[in-house]
């Protein structure tokens, strides 16, 4: 079976981790971190072009930290995509705030600028877009609406590694963004998270945070958690780090070999990439039209060893959980979205050969599901 995506590990980042293991150093109390966390954060820092990286245990933990610098708290409410992974708007509530779920565009399934707009009210206080499955979103118009209505912007860039946005890459265009290790993306410390910033005052205020709220020690003056990055998360980063060129590549490359084995295909709808727009490729997408043939196709593809999947068949806004707390909404754009979208694999580890052999099990599969 060739997975949706795998980590990719190699000699270099089992030397790092022996390292930190016979150093003895596993993790740091201190709010700057220990020193493997310190040269990862100034080295992603370096690559995204931001005054600050500030390292933790998890994209979700990055998620919280973010909000929690910027002051969100019980009364406020949060835009957020209903078409992503769960964390984005849970991190919402984790603060005591309310998130409020806005549709996507169908085009691109990040979330609308329309429905942003049509979703603040007077307890805004701020928008986090996902740069889902890996293409940036129309940042600038974000940006502006943001500088008219007052709103803090939070880049949800846990699939984004690397993409780039007019020339920049994502994770220096918002107030904040939040970025995603865990093993299955662009580049993985197993679990990990990082928050990128130009502010150095929420950098300061997020350092303090990771560490319940501690400046020195035993002095903690701001509600915080245990949001670290041991140092053996740190080593693995920084060797990833170095590979990020390679493994974006590699991604690229397949998802072309996708793009024209698939082109052409009536009754399917392939990724875009809008101009000024660098995808990085976490996922493939493909969208058909009707919800028993997307089933079907990915589970004849998984019987013949291809791990299509599907990213993600329940809105956020249909999950139990925001049935009970969200506000009433009908995000038609996602509901079709998680009704008829499914993935390929592009990874590194996907050769040229298999990336033809999955466009042409993919294609002969399409038009047979489709023609019933």
């Amino acid at each position: 079976m060739i997975p949706i995506n795998v980590p990719i590990m190699g000699e270099e980042e089992v030397q790092a981790v022996r390292e930190v293991l016979e150093s003895g150093r596993l993790t740091e109390w201190r709010p700057e971190g220990g020193p493997a966390a310190r040269r990862f954060e100034e080295a992603f820092a370096s690559y995204i072009g931001v005054k600050h990286a500030i390292a933790v245990n998890s994209g979700t933990a990055a998620l919280h930290a973010a909000l929690l610098a910027i002051g969100v708290g019980k009364g406020d409410e949060v835009i957020v995509p209903a078409f992503t992974f769960v964390a984005t708007a849970n991190a919402v509530l984790l603060t005591g705030a309310k998130p409020v779920i806005v549709d996507i565009d169908l085009d691109t399934y990040n979330i609308s600028l329309e429905a942003v707009r049509k979703a603040l009210t007077k307890r805004t206080k701020a928008v986090i877009p996902v740069h889902l499955y890996g293409l940036p979103v129309d940042m600038d118009p974000v940006m502006e609406l943001a500088e008219e209505k007052g709103l803090y912007v939070i880049e949800d860039a846990a699939q984004a590694h690397g993409a780039e946005y007019k020339g920049r890459k994502v994770g220096g265009l918002g107030h904040l963004a939040c970025f995603s290790f865990y093993s299955s993306k662009v580049i993985t410390t197993g679990e990990g998270g990082m928050v990128t910033t130009n502010d150095d005052e929420l950098a300061d205020r997020l350092r303090s945070i990771r560490t319940h709220g501690q400046r020195k020690g035993y002095d903690t003056e701001r509600l915080g958690h245990n949001y670290r990055m041991p140092e053996v998360q740190a080593a693995i980063g920084l060797v990833q780090l170095n590979r990020i060129e390679n493994f974006l590549r590699s991604r690229r490359r397949n998802a072309e070999i996708l793009s024209e084995g698939l082109s052409g295909l009536e009754g399917t709808h392939l990724p875009i990439e809008p101009r000024g727009f660098k995808h990085c490729w976490y996922l493939y997408t493909v969208r058909v039209e009707d919800q028993k043939k997307r089933d079907k196709v990915v589970r004849e593809l998984n019987k013949v060893g291809i791990g299509a999947a599907v990213y993600y068949r329940t809105p956020i806004h249909r999950t139990p959980l925001h049935l009970k707390v969200a506000r009433k909404v009908r995000p038609v754009n996602a509901e079709l979205a998680s009704r008829t979208v499914f993935q390929l694999p592009v990874h590194p580890k996907v050769t040229e050969e298999q990336a033809k052999w999955i466009a042409n099990e993919t294609v002969k599969l399409l038009r047979r599901k489709l023609a019933e």
